[in-house]
C-alpha cells in the first residue's frame, strides 16, 4: 500500500521536531547546554528570507528553557511523552492537514472518526447507547449538558428565551467538595444568576468529609420544590478533585430518579472502569445521564480532549444545546484520541490504569512502616488518591516538647511544614507526581494520584520505593523542629532585651529571632538602620559556623521587621536550643559593641589628640617656668646643663581608647608594667566542649537532658566583646604626633588593637630630656 507523501512528510517534521527538543532537553539535564539568556523574548524584526525549520525548533527550545535575569530555578521537567503521545501530536498535525480536503470527503472521514471513538469509550467505560462531546475545556461539557436539560425541561425556551426561567427558577446542585469555581463558571456560561446554584455541605456527624450530605440535599430539594423553583442538575464526584472522594452515588441515583433530576458524574475514579473488576459504588456512575471523562491525563495524551458521554433521545435537542455539530472541523477533535486509542489498545488501556492503582496500593503498604505520618484515603482496598500529613500522635515526641503539647497555631504550623514537606518531595522525586493540595477541613497535605500523574511522568514501584525513602528522611526532621519551637521561643524571651520572638506560624522551622540593638539617644532611622546591619553581619556568622543549620533571613514583603530577623531552619532532635540561642545573643552583642566601637573611633582619636596637645603646651610652659629663660638659649643653656643638670620629673601620659580619657604613666613607670592590663589567658573556643567530629548545638548524648557548656563567644552578662587600642606617642617639643624610632607603616599598623578584654591603651609619654635619656638607656 502506498501512502500519501504529505502524511510521510508529516510524520517526519513531527519526528524530527520531537528529537530536536528532546536533544536541547537532554543536554540541559546533563550541564553541557548553553546557557539561555531572557533576551530571547524580546520582539525581534521578520526575517526577510526565512528561516529553516530547525532553526525555528531550537528558538522554541531556547522559549520554554529561558530563564529571567536572577532567576535560579532549574528547568521545567519535561513530561514523558512516548509513542502513544507521539500519536497524539501527529493527530493535531494531520488535523490540519485534513482540514483542506473537499468538504464531501472530509465529511465522510469525520463521521467514521466520531463514531468509532464514541464506540470505543463507551465500551471502554462501559456507558452502554451513549453519545460523545469532545471538548477542549473539562467544564465544557457540563455546560453544554446544562443547555440541553434546560431546552428539555422548559419547553417554550427554543422560542421564548431566558424569559420562561423566571417563572420557574432552575436549581443545579453541586458539592462542597466539587472542582473550586466550577458552580459559578456554569452559572456564568449559562447566564444563570449565583442563587440558582446551590451547594451541598458534606456529611458534617457521619460518614466521610468528603461526600455530599444526601439527607440535608434531599431536605433542600423538597424546600426548592415548595418555594417553586425547579431542581435541574445534580453533579456527583466519582472521586473529588482534591481527596479523591466518591460520593454516595447509589442513593444520588434513586434521589434523582424521585425528583427527575439529570445526575452529572466527574471524578478521577471513574478510569477504573475499564478495569475488570470495579467498585461497586463506582459501577454506580454507567447508570448516570451525563460523566466527563478526561482520557489524556489518564493515559499520557498529551493536548487530547476532555469527553462528555450523554445519552438522549432527542438529537435536535442536542443540536441545539451544541453538543453535536454539522461542521466537520469540529469533529475533528476526536482525531488525536482516536489515533491514540487505536495505538494502544484495549489491553494497552487497561494495563495503564491497572499499573496506576498498583502505585496506589504499594505507596499505601509502604507508608505503614513510615511513623510520624498520617494517610487519608477513601478506601484502603481501591483508593485512588493518597494524602499525606504529618502526625500529630503522641509518638512523635522528642526532647523538650511533643506535637500535642504544642498548641499554639497548631494548624498553621502544621500546614507550613507540609507545605515545605511537599514541595522537598517534588523536588527530590519528580517522576512521582505528588504535589501539595489545599483542603478545607484538613489542611494543607501532600497528594499523590497516579491516575493524573504516572502516565505523564512515568512513574513505576521503583519511585514509590525512593519517595517513602526520602519521606522517612524528612518527616524526622521536621516533627523534632515542631515540638523544639516552643523552646527557641522561650529560650528566646530569657535573652530580653537582646533577642526579640518574631511571631511567624507561616515560617517551616525553628523559629525567627531578632537582634535589638542597645543604643540610646537615637531615633526610629537610625535604629533600623544598625538593625539591618547587625542582622547581615550577624547572619553571615551564623552561616559560617560548624553547624548543619540553615540560617535565613527575610525580606521587607515578608512583614514589618521581617528583614531584620534571622529565620532558623530544621534542626534535629539532638539539638541543643538554649545553646543556640545563647551563641546568637552573644554574637549579636559583639558584632554591636565592635561596630560603636568602630563608628566612635575616630572622634575619640580626634578629641584625645586635642587633649594631648592641650598637655603638651601646658608641660612646655611648666618647663619654662622651672628651668628658666636662659637655659633656652642655645650656648647659655648647654653650659648652665653642663654645670648645674637639672633633674625633670617625667612625665607622661596614656590614652584609652576605649574610655576615651587620658590618664598619668607614673604607675607604669614605677611598676615596670602597663596599668590596667589583665593578665592574657587562654579563652576557650566553641569547640572545647565538643567531641572530636561533633557539630555545634549539639548534645553529646541523645539520651541526656543536660545542656552543654554556655559557648565562649560570649557570656550572658555581656562582659565579652571586642575592644581595639591604639598606641600613640606625643613629643614634648613637636606639635605633630610621631613615636621616635618607630616607622610610620609600624605606627599606623599598630593604631587600633583587638583584644578579647577591656584594658588599658597605650602611653603617650614626653620625649625626656638628652641626659636622661642617656642615663636610662645606659641602666
Amino acid at each position: 500500500m502506498v501512502m500519501d507523501s504529505t502524511l510521510v512528510q508529516v510524520d517526519k517534521n513531527l519526528t524530527e521536531a520531537m528529537r530536536i527538543l528532546g536533544d536541547g532537553q537532554r543536554e540541559l539535564e546533563a550541564g553541557t547546554g548553553s546557557s539561555l539568556s531572557s533576551k530571547t523574548n524580546i520582539p525581534a524584526p521578520l526575517q526577510g528570507d526565512g528561516q529553516d525549520v530547525s532553526t525555528v525548533l531550537h528558538l522554541v527550545h531556547s522559549l520554554i528553557h529561558e530563564k529571567e535575569e536572577g532567576e535560579d530555578h532549574p528547568s521545567p521537567q519535561m513530561l514523558n511523552v512516548g509513542e502513544q503521545g507521539h500519536m497524539a501530536l501527529l493527530g493535531h498535525s494531520l488535523a490540519a492537514y485534513i482540514s483542506v480536503m473537499d468538504r464531501e470527503r472530509l465529511r465522510k472521514l469525520t463521521t467514521r472518526i466520531l463514531s468509532d471513538t464514541t464506540l470505543w469509550l463507551c465500551r471502554l467505560f462501559r456507558y452502554e447507547n451513549g453519545s460523545a462531546y469532545f471538548h477542549e475545556d473539562d467544564r465544557e461539557g457540563l455546560v453544554k449538558v446544562c443547555r440541553l436539560v434546560i431546552n428539555a425541561r422548559y419547553e417554550e425556551y427554543a422560542s421564548e428565551g431566558y424569559a420562561v426561567l423566571s417563572s420557574k427558577q432552575p436549581v443545579i446542585y453541586q458539592s462542597a467538595s466539587c472542582r473550586p469555581g466550577l458552580g459559578q463558571h456554569l452559572c456564568n456560561q449559562l447566564g444563570l444568576p449565583l442563587s440558582s446554584l446551590c451547594t451541598v455541605p458534606c456529611n458534617t456527624l457521619f460518614g466521610s468529609q468528603h461526600q455530599m450530605d444526601v439527607a440535608l440535599l434531599d431536605k433542600l430539594i423538597k424546600e426548592d420544590i415548595e418555594s417553586g423553583k425547579l431542581p435541574l442538575l445534580l453533579i456527583a464526584n466519582a472521586g473529588t478533585a482534591g481527596a479523591g472522594h466518591t460520593d454516595k452515588l447509589g442513593r444520588l441515583r434513586d434521589l434523582c430518579d424521585e425528583y427527575k433530576i439529570w445526575l452529572h458524574m466527574e471524578g478521577v475514579n471513574l478510569a477504573t472502569l475499564v478495569l475488570g473488576q470495579v467498585n461497586s459504588a463506582i459501577m454506580v456512575a454507567t447508570k448516570s445521564d451525563s460523566m466527563t471523562l478526561t482520557p489524556g491525563l489518564w493515559l499520557g495524551l498529551p493536548a487530547v480532549t476532555a469527553v462528555t458521554l450523554y445519552r438522549h433521545e432527542d438529537p435536535a435537542l442536542a443540536l441545539a444545546a451544541g453538543l453535536t455539530s454539522s461542521q466537520p472541523v469540529e469533529k475533528m477533535r476526536a482525531l488525536p484520541l482516536w489515533l491514540s486509542l487505536q495505538y494502544l489498545g484495549f489491553y494497552g488501556i487497561v494495563e495503564k490504569i491497572r499499573h496506576a492503582t498498583e502505585l496506589s496500593q504499594q505507596l499505601l503498604l509502604k507508608l505503614k512502616s513510615v511513623t510520624s505520618v498520617r494517610t487519608l484515603v477513601e478506601d484502603e482496598l481501591s483508593s485512588s488518591v493518597i494524602l499525606i500529613k504529618l502526625s500529630t500522635d503522641s509518638s512523635a515526641a522528642c526532647s523538650g516538647g511533643s506535637l500535642e503539647t504544642y498548641s499554639a497555631g497548631e494548624k498553621e504550623v502544621l500546614d507550613a511544614f507540609n507545605r515545605l514537606l511537599g514541595e522537598e518531595l517534588a523536588l527530590m522525586v519528580p517522576t512521582s507526581g505528588v504535589d501539595v493540595v489545599e483542603l478545607e477541613d484538613e489542611g494543607t497535605c501532600v497528594r499523590f494520584s497516579p491516575l493524573l500523574t504516572a502516565a505523564a511522568f512515568g512513574t513505576q514501584l521503583k519511585d514509590v520505593d525512593e519517595l517513602v525513602q526520602k519521606l522517612a528522611e524528612l518527616v524526622p526532621m521536621m516533627t523534632s523542629t515542631i515540638c523544639l519551637r516552643q523552646d527557641f521561643k522561650e529560650e528566646t524571651h530569657r535573652h530580653s532585651p537582646y533577642l526579640t520572638y518574631i511571631e511567624d506560624l507561616s515560617w517551616p522551622g525553628l523559629g525567627a529571632v531578632r537582634y535589638e540593638p542597645q543604643a540610646v539617644g537615637i531615633d526610629d532611622t537610625r535604629r533600623m538602620e544598625e538593625m539591618k546591619k547587625i542582622t547581615s553581619e550577624l547572619l553571615k556568622k551564623l552561616q559560617d559556623l560548624d553547624t548543619d543549620i540553615i540560617f535565613s533571613t527575610g525580606t521587607d514583603r515578608d512583614g514589618e521587621g521581617r528583614e531584620c530577623a534571622i529565620f532558623v531552619g530544621m534542626v534535629a532532635e539532638d539539638v541543643d536550643v538554649a545553646e543556640l540561642v545563647n551563641i546568637i545573643a552573644n554574637l549579636g552583642r559583639d558584632i554591636e559593641e565592635s561596630g560603636r566601637l568602630l563608628e566612635n573611633m575616630t572622634e575619640v582619636v580626634r578629641k584625645g589628640i586635642q587633649e594631648a596637645e592641650q598637655e603638651l603646651v601646658k608641660a612646655n610652659e611648666e618647663k619654662l617656668m622651672e628651668e628658666g629663660v636662659l637655659r633656652q638659649l642655645p650656648l647659655v643653656g648647654s653650659m648652665l646643663n653642663w654645670f648645674s643638670p637639672v633633674q625633670a620629673s617625667v612625665k607622661g601620659r596614656t590614652f584609652n581608647l576605649a574610655a576615651g580619657s587620658l590618664d598619668s604613666t607614673e604607675v607604669t613607670y614605677s611598676t615596670k608594667a602597663q596599668a590596667g592590663r589583665p593578665p592574657l589567658k587562654d579563652s576557650p573556643t566553641l569547640s572545647s566542649e565538643r567531641l572530636q567530629g561533633q557539630r555545634l548545638f549539639r548534645r553529646s548524648g541523645a539520651s541526656s537532658d543536660a545542656l552543654s557548656e554556655t559557648s565562649s563567644i560570649g557570656h550572658a552578662d555581656g562582659t565579652a566583646g571586642i575592644h581595639p587600642t591604639a598606641s600613640i606617642c606625643v613629643p614634648e617639643e613637636d606639635s605633630h604626633v610621631a613615636c621616635q624610632g618607630v616607622p610610620e607603616e609600624r605606627i599606623q599598623d599598630s593604631c587600633v588593637q583587638k583584644q578579647d578584654h577591656m584594658e588599658a591603651g597605650p602611653v603617650l609619654e614626653e620625649r625626656k630630656p638628652e641626659g636622661q635619656e642617656a642615663q636610662q638607656s645606659g641602666e
